[in-house]
C-alpha cells in the first residue's frame, strides 16, 4: 500500500497592534488592508472552495483542500479568520470533522506552539506555556484533543522533546536533517545517520531520556517537499505526480508513507492557483494511480513505529537554517539580501532575553502573593484569552488565586499575566528570519515589547525602557536613516503607542 501525506502549515504571524488589537494599514500588501486579508483571498479562502477545471478551463467541481490534507493554523490567524471571515473558518473546522469520520476517528488537524517561538532558545517555562497554549486554542477551535503539534520552524532540541511527552503529544514532524542516530526498537546497535539520510517512509519512536515515555516523529520527504516549494512542481498536477513517483521503493513489501510538508501559503500565495494543483492531484489523481490519502494520526494508529530515533543535540535544529537555530540568534548567512547583514540579530535576542527575565521578577514578586503558582495560572491563562467572559474569569480566580481576592487584587492578576503573553509573543521567530531590523515583523515584536513594559511600568512603577533601548543601540540596521535599534524603537515603534 502506498500511502500520501501532505501537510500544510499554515501561519502569519501575530499582526495585531498590542494596545488596539487591530492590525493596522500595511502598505506592502497593497491592495489589500494587510498582509493577512491579502493572504486570505490568495491562499486561505480558495484553498476552501478549490476549483476543478475541464480542459476549456471551465469550472467542473469545487473541492475542499482542507478535507484531504494535513495541516495547522496558527492560533493568531484562526482567530481572525474566525473574527473576519467565518465563512472560511466554518469550512476549516467542518473539513477536520469530515476528516476524522474519513480516517478512522484521526482528524486532518493538528496544533501548533502559541506565537511560533523558536523552542529550543525558549526558557523551560516558556516551552510549557507554549505548548499548553496550542493545545488549548486548539481545543477551543476543534473541539477535540490534537494528536500532533507543529512545532515552528521544526525547531527542536531534547528538552522539547520531553515537554512534549509529558504534555502527551502523540506526534511531530521534522526535517530528516535533525536525525542523529536511528535502530530498530529492540536492537542494542545504534546508526548514525549522515546527511540526514533516514528513510522518511518509516515511523519513528523518540523516547524520553527521563523514562517517562515517547513521541512519535514523522520525518517529511525532503526533496520533494523542497520541489513543492521552490521548483515548479506544482505548474501542473501530473508534475506533482511524477516527483511523487520518483520517492517509491518499487520493490518493498511494507507500506510506504509518501509525506510532504510546506508552508500552506505555497498553495496559491506563493504559487499562484497552487491550491488547483493540489486539488486535482489528491481527489482525482492520487486515487486513480493507486495512492491512498491519509493523514498522520491515522498512518501511526495503523503503522506503529517500528524504528527508535535520537534527534542532534545541541542548541536546537530546525529546517530552515542549516546552523540548527542560528537564524533567530546570530549572523549565520541565513536570509541574507543582497549585501546586507544580520548582525543585528544577536543583541536583539540578548535585549530581549534580558527584558524577559526582568519581567519575571516583576511577575513573581506580585504574582507569587496572588497565585498558588504563578506559571500554573500563566498556563491556564489561554482560557481567559479565548474567552473573557465573567464566568470564565470566575472560574479562573477560583482555580488559581491564593485566597480571597479584591477587585482591584483581580485587575492586578490580569494586567500581570497581559504582561506575560506580550513578554512571550516578542520572541515570534519572524522577528529574526528576514533581512532587516527596521523590517515589518522586527517592528511588530518590538511592539509586543514596548507594551510589555508599560505593563510592568503601570504594575511596578519599574522603568525598563532605558536599559532595553541603550542595549538595542548595539543592533545595526541595513538603512542608514535608523543606524540602529535605537534609531528603529524612536521612528517606527514609540511613535505607535503615542497616536493611540
Amino acid at each position: 500500500m502506498i500511502n500520501i501525506c501532505i501537510h500544510g502549515h499554515f501561519y502569519q504571524p501575530p499582526r495585531e497592534n498590542p494596545w488596539t488589537n487591530e492590525i493596522e494599514q500595511q502598505e506592502s500588501a497593497s491592495p489589500f488592508h494587510n498582509w493577512n486579508e491579502r493572504i486570505w483571498d490568495e491562499c486561505y479562502k480558495p484553498n476552501s472552495e478549490a476549483e476543478i477545471l475541464n480542459d476549456k478551463g471551465s469550472v467542473v467541481a469545487k473541492v475542499n483542500n482542507y478535507e484531504m490534507i494535513n495541516f495547522n493554523f496558527g492560533p493568531a490567524l484562526l482567530s481572525w479568520l474566525k473574527r473576519k471571515h467565518p465563512e472560511t473558518y466554518s469550512l476549516i473546522i467542518e473539513a477536520d470533522k469530515k476528516s476524522i469520520i474519513e480516517h478512522n476517528g484521526h482528524g486532518n488537524a493538528i496544533a501548533m506552539c502559541y506565537n511560533h517561538m523558536i523552542m529550543p532558545l525558549a526558557n523551560f517555562n516558556d516551552k510549557v506555556t507554549q505548548i499548553r497554549w496550542g493545545v488549548e486554542d486548539f481545543i477551543y477551535h476543534f473541539g477535540r484533543l490534537p494528536e500532533g503539534i507543529w512545532l515552528p520552524e521544526t525547531a527542536c532540541d531534547q528538552e522539547t522533546i520531553e515537554v512534549l511527552i509529558k504534555e502527551k503529544i502523540s506526534y511531530i514532524i521534522l526535517d530528516t536533517s535533525q536525525a542523529e542516530e536511528v535502530r530498530e526498537i529492540g536492537s542494542e546497535d545504534w546508526i548514525k545517520v549522515v546527511d540526514g539520510k533516514i528513510n522518511p517512509k518509516n515511523t519513528y519512536r523518540c523516547y524520553s531520556r527521563q523514562g517517562n515515555g515517547y513521541l512519535n516523529i514523522i520525518f517529511y520527504d525532503g526533496q520533494i517537499s523542497r520541489a513543492v516549494a521552490f521548483d515548479d512542481v506544482l505548474l501542473s498536477s501530473q508534475n506533482l505526480l511524477m516527483k511523487i513517483f520518483t520517492a517509491l521503493n518499487p520493490v518493498s513489501q511494507k507500506p510506504q508513507l509518501i509525506s510532504v510538508a510546506t508552508d500552506g501559503e505555497t498553495f496559491g500565495h506563493h504559487k499562484k492557483h497552487a491550491e488547483r494543483t493540489l486539488a486535482y492531484f489528491m481527489k482525482v489523481l492520487a486515487p486513480e494511480n493507486g495512492l491512498k490519502t491519509v493523514n498522520f494520526g491515522e498512518y501511526i494508529s495503523q503503522n506503529p513505529p517500528q524504528y527508535e530515533v535520537k534527534i542532534k543535540q545541541g542548541e536546537g535544529t530546525s529546517w530552515s537554517c542549516p546552523h540548527g537555530v542560528e537564524r533567530w540568534k546570530d549572523d549565520c548567512g541565513c536570509g541574507h539580501a543582497g549585501k546586507w547583514k544580520q548582525s543585528w540579530r544577536k543583541p536583539l535576542r540578548a535585549s530581549l532575553n534580558w527584558l524577559r527575565d526582568e519581567l519575571i521578577k516583576i511577575y513573581s514578586s506580585y504574582g507569587n502573593s496572588l497565585f498558588k503558582d504563578i506559571w500554573d495560572a500563566r498556563n491556564d491563562y489561554i482560557k481567559i484569552i479565548l474567552d473573557d467572559s465573567s464566568s470564565v474569569k470566575k472560574e479562573f480566580f477560583r482555580k488559581h488565586s491564593s485566597g480571597r481576592l479584591s477587585k482591584k487584587e483581580k485587575e492586578l492578576c490580569l494586567r500581570l499575566l497581559e504582561m506575560q503573553k506580550y513578554s512571550m509573543l516578542m520572541f515570534t521567530s519572524c522577528g529574526w528570519f528576514f533581512s532587516e531590523i527596521s523590517g515589518l515583523e522586527t517592528v511588530q515584536i518590538l511592539q509586543y515589547a514596548s507594551r510589555a513594559m508599560e505593563l510592568a511600568s503601570d504594575i511596578s512603577g519599574v522603568d525598563l525602557e532605558n536599559r532595553f533601548v541603550e542595549m538595542l543601540s548595539h543592533a545595526p540596521s541595513n538603512m542608514p536613516e535608523f543606524k540602529n535599534g535605537k534609531g528603529v524603537w524612536e521612528k517606527l515603534v514609540k511613535p505607535v503607542k503615542r497616536t493611540i
